[in-house]
């Protein structure tokens, strides 16, 4: 299984601990209730449902290979997916399925997440990274231009869900990488 330690920070007299791994079945309790959150369920690809459906979402996750829970300080506080294109795009990846539990948001957590995933893939020989958020989603936009997606293109009516009689655009993002990153857009 691959791990991959971040955010190691000392605070005060507590030495605080995130590590990103891939997710296994035991973490059914904690991804679920995560993904299930009020702030969290509106933006990821499935509508709320049962934990014993969900299991099956979980299991089709965990079969991709790619698809990381992120513990800080021993219980799992985040999780995003990653996933390499193939052939002549296999310079880029898609980054996505990304949340954070509630009571981390605005911590800093989401952008340490967000920075380890982007220097793993880096690392891979990845110089682009892309991924998608809901049109209706004001917060993650912002979040991600601070860390240097650019906005490239809308997908109109993309997303719907089941609760809401209309459809939301979806906004495609991507951040370029050294050697394709212009100085100080990295």
């Amino acid at each position: 299984m691959r791990c991959h330690a971040s955010c190691a920070a000392a605070s005060s007299s507590t030495r605080n601990t995130t590590v990103h791994r891939l997710a296994t079945l035991a973490d059914l309790d904690a991804v679920y209730s995560i993904y299930m959150e009020e702030g969290v369920i509106p933006f990821l690809g499935f509508d709320p449902m049962p934990r014993s459906d969900f299991a099956r979402v979980l299991e089709e996750l965990i079969a991709s290979g790619s698809f990381y829970v992120v513990e800080h300080n021993g219980r799992v506080r985040a999780f995003y997916k990653t996933s390499r294109h193939e052939g002549r795009a296999r310079h880029a990846a898609y980054l996505g399925t990304f949340a954070v539990a509630k009571e981390f948001r605005g911590t800093g957590l989401a952008k340490a997440v967000v920075e380890e995933a982007i220097a793993r893939l880096q690392s891979e020989g990845v110089v682009r990274v892309e991924l998608m958020l809901e049109a209706d989603n004001p917060r993650a936009l912002q979040f991600y231009r601070k860390l240097g997606f650019e906005l490239e293109g809308t997908m109109r009516a993309a997303y719907k869900r089941s609760n809401e009689a209309h459809y939301v655009d979806e906004y495609f993002m991507a951040k370029l990488l050294p050697p394709l990153a212009r100085h100080g857009d990295a």
